[in-house]
């Protein structure tokens, strides 16, 4: 599970949680280690161009999906339960991820959160190959209202439990930015995954 840091949580919801909150739960590791990040994959090109989109307006997000890495899955709005912990989409459902609803909606100007599941007691589940993800791949978010919010992946980073950033994953953004979030960084059945790996992407189109 990767518990998130009361300041950082109150940065992205508007909302000060004294407990924090969590993310995911362990997986069942019974199949090979999913796929982590590179280490260039979490250092942008700083002559890159940035290409940024206008923000859009609040509208719920319904589906996630990342050609690169084969994802295509619905959406499910995740809550606080009442120990100020966020439910996690079914364990059972494999090809379903979740977005905090209680803060912004992809497209919207802030930080957005979807999370999901690296895989349950059946193998690999709907963000098993989120570690393989390279910058610059494109992350499509369908919405509600019809439009789709089209998503530039700036990098992908993988943190042990210990020395997570919070607010450098959950804090507030001034353009509209997106976190797709998952375990990772090695597996112990002791404790279940050791961190997450981290996906950051910022809004660059819709439709």
């Amino acid at each position: 599970m990767r518990r998130i840091g009361d300041t950082a949580i109150a940065a992205v919801t508007v909302v000060a949680l004294g407990s924090g909150v969590y993310l995911l739960g362990p997986g069942s590791g019974p199949h090979d280690a999913p796929p982590q990040p590179a280490a260039a994959e979490g250092r942008p090109d700083p002559g890159e161009e940035r290409l940024e989109a206008p923000a859009l307006s609040a509208s719920p997000p319904t589906r996630i999906r990342i050609p690169a890495i084969r994802v295509n899955a619905p959406l499910m709005g995740l809550a606080l339960t009442a120990a100020g912990s966020l439910d996690v989409p079914p364990a059972g459902e494999k090809n379903l991820a979740g977005w905090y609803e209680a803060g912004t909606t992809p497209g919207e100007r802030g930080t957005a959160i979807v999370a999901g599941h690296v895989d349950n007691t059946e193998g690999p589940a709907v963000f098993y190959d989120l570690g393989a993800l390279k910058r610059g791949a494109t992350i499509e978010v369908d919405r509600r209202d019809r439009s789709v919010a089209v998503f530039t992946v700036d990098a992908v980073e993988v943190y042990q439990a210990r020395n997570f950033p919070d607010e450098k994953v959950y804090g507030a953004a001034e353009r509209p930015e997106l976190r797709v979030i998952t375990c990772g960084g090695g597996y112990s059945r002791t404790t279940g995954y050791q961190g997450n790996v981290v996906v950051f992407a910022h809004l660059t189109g819709s439709r």
